[in-house]
């Protein structure tokens, strides 16, 4: 390996992803938009809901919660009917989420000691949502009954439940990943696509040397990009970060390498640049599905969960959230760091082979 051809090489990379200013905009503007617009719409908090209201009881009890419904900080409107044909309209279209039936025996029950039934309908075709705002009733019917249980909730990490403290590390970890695995993506099939890739085959370039150029600008945006994505978690939505930005930046790192490996490997087989889009997404939307950035990876099926610990972003995420708001110890972040050095040493080593078959 000659050092000069290399840095040849490696500085040929970066000007051709950074002379144009349209790439250049287009490398820093929509990760950092995204940011801002994923970390307020994607979110499980449930506002602004709209219920629907039939109440056949004229007691006080039933009132006060009524009233109590009506100024719950996630209503929006309460719809008030005279039967239950009309509850069943506004659900079917679509204008409020949950409807809740007071029968005409609940205050008599309430009063008696007795156990005092509502029933609430909930639209099933949003039903996360229709969950979320269930609980929130039943909040507010625990606090009419006038009694406690006997276990003190406390979420730990999170005593407010603030989404946003999941959300923005996650995306942290995401958005990076796709900056990496895009720009490595079309870094091989450009060339193939522009036609210079044939003068690598006449060059003494060896394939080792073509892959290092390839991977070093690549690994510098995406890491840049994520350092840029953690700080802005930091200083603008004001995660707590309770761990070490040692641990974190080396797995950071670590974690570019893993992604810039399969982006590498897209990109030699691809033979245009759309072929490579298409292959970064093909492959970066089910990493992020199985990652548990959505749902738990406990909950998938036992092929999934195989799958989801092959996947650089599953360790990474554990990682990134940790370190935020758990102060991860060192023995459990190395425990997700080899996963993430495996993927890089196998994505690379084939990335590799796959170059060195074209080239000859």
């Amino acid at each position: 390996m000659q050092w000069s051809r290399l840095l040849a090489q490696i500085v040929k990379e970066l000007l051709s992803l950074l002379r144009d200013p349209r790439a250049r905009a287009i490398l820093v503007l929509p990760p950092m938009l995204q940011l801002l617009i994923f970390s307020f719409a994607a979110t499980l908090d449930v506002r602004n809901v709209t219920l629907a209201v039939y109440n056949e009881d004229t007691g006080a009890a039933s009132q006060n919660l009524v009233a109590d419904i009506q100024h719950a900080s996630f209503v929006s409107e309460v719809m008030v009917v005279g039967d239950s044909q009309a509850q069943e309209r506004l659900l079917e279209r679509g204008s409020v989420l949950l409807a809740v039936h007071i029968p005409e025996d609940f205050s008599r029950n309430r009063l008696a000691g007795k156990p005092a039934t509502v029933q609430v309908l909930l639209d099933g075709r949003r039903a996360n949502a229709a969950q979320v705002a269930l609980g929130y009733l039943q909040t507010i019917a625990l606090g009419q009954s006038g009694t406690f249980e006997p276990v003190v909730l406390r979420h730990a990490f999170n005593p407010n439940l603030i989404y946003r403290w999941f959300v923005v590390p996650g995306l942290s970890g995401i958005l990076s990943m796709f900056i990496a695995l895009v720009v490595t993506a079309l870094s091989i099939s450009r060339e193939r696509e522009l036609g210079t890739f044939d003068q690598l085959l006449v060059s003494p370039t060896t394939p080792l040397e073509i892959i290092i150029a390839k991977c070093l600008p690549a690994v510098l945006v995406g890491y840049v990009m994520g350092t840029i994505m953690v700080t802005a978690a930091i200083v603008l939505f004001q995660v707590p970060f309770t761990g070490t930005l040692v641990w974190l930046a080396g797995a950071l790192l670590l974690f570019i390498l893993s992604v810039v490996g399969i982006g590498l490997m897209v990109s030699a087989i691809a033979d245009t640049q759309q072929q490579a889009i298409l292959g970064a997404f093909a492959l970066g939307v089910p990493m992020i599905l199985v990652s548990g950035f959505a749902t738990p990876v406990e909950n998938m099926p036992d092929v999934l969960q195989w799958v989801a610990q092959g996947v650089p972003l599953t360790h990474f995420l554990v990682i990134v959230q940790g370190s935020f708001m758990k102060a991860l110890p060192a023995d459990v972040i190395s425990a997700h760091l080899w996963p993430m050095a495996l993927t890089a040493l196998f994505t690379l080593s084939g990335a590799t082979i796959v170059v060195k078959s074209r080239l000859n």
